[in-house]
């Protein structure tokens, strides 16, 4: 399949514990005016702290860029206190949640099974899910990286998942906030292997769902990233709280 003949590229900023109301909306601000004047050839998504997502959500709102959460409960309501239900994030107006992140994963010991519930949760609720999905440095060293991706692909992903309601993001853990980045070729192969496994249990669903980058995504090498085929968009930390470098990096898309 040719690279984004059918896959319209997503690049998602994640600012994870990042803004006060005021930087939050001034930033938001900055990207929507840009995105006003100037066409970029992808879709564009913003996934602010949820103390920020309803404020950033109703200054997007009538713009094209979504918002979304980084996180969900696997429960709809009830005694859980400190989680944030989907539908909680949906009613402050995000369309996409942020679930399996590395740093869920491995900084609160999330597993896959935890993981596909929240996901379930989330398509319940009608929002899109990002699954993220990513080995560790021991892992690729120990030769292991797409038997880690095939599990956790095959545990995480729901098998209701489609096109319209999931996106994958594949993110090396050795690669999240350390600067470094996965060469070209090791990131065609996991996005390659990602979506043989996606097949195994989708069908040819697999070929239209989106699959993200997301490790440590600059300006400085977006654009080779972003052409690679089955990279689908980038899931941004880090330059996603530099207005530039985010707009720079969605002008990096291949145009359809």
């Amino acid at each position: 399949m040719a690279q984004n003949t059918r896959r319209r590229p997503l690049i998602a900023g994640n600012w994870k514990m990042n803004g006060l109301q005021a930087d939050g909306l001034d930033r938001v601000r900055r990207v929507a005016a840009l995105r006003a004047a100037t066409e970029v050839p992808c879709d564009l998504l913003v996934c602010p702290p949820a103390t920020l997502l309803a404020a950033i959500s109703e200054a997007l709102a009538g713009s094209p860029i979504a918002t979304g959460g980084q996180d969900c409960a696997p429960q709809t309501d009830g005694a859980y206190t400190g989680d944030i239900a989907a539908r909680m994030l949906k009613d402050a107006g995000a369309r996409y949640v942020i679930l399996g992140h590395s740093e869920r994963r491995h900084g609160h010991g999330e597993s896959d099974a935890q993981i596909r519930a929240k996901s379930e949760a989330a398509l319940a609720a009608g929002l899109m899910a990002i699954i993220c999905v990513g080995e560790t440095l021991a892992e690729r060293d120990g030769g292991q990286t797409l038997a880690v991706l095939s599990t956790q692909v095959k545990a995480s992903v729901p098998p209701n998942a489609t096109a319209v309601n999931t996106v994958i993001a594949y993110e090396p853990v050795w690669a999240i906030g350390t600067g470094r980045n996965a060469a070209p070729p090791q990131i065609a192969e996991a996005h390659a292997h990602i979506r043989a496994t996606l097949r195994q249990g989708l069908g040819a669903e697999a070929d239209r769902m989106r699959i993200l980058y997301g490790g440590s995504v600059k300006p400085a090498n977006a654009r080779e990233t972003l052409a690679l085929a089955d990279v689908d968009g980038a899931l941004v930390g880090g330059a996603s709280l530099d207005v530039d470098a985010f707009w720079a990096i969605a002008q990096a898309c291949p145009k359809l």
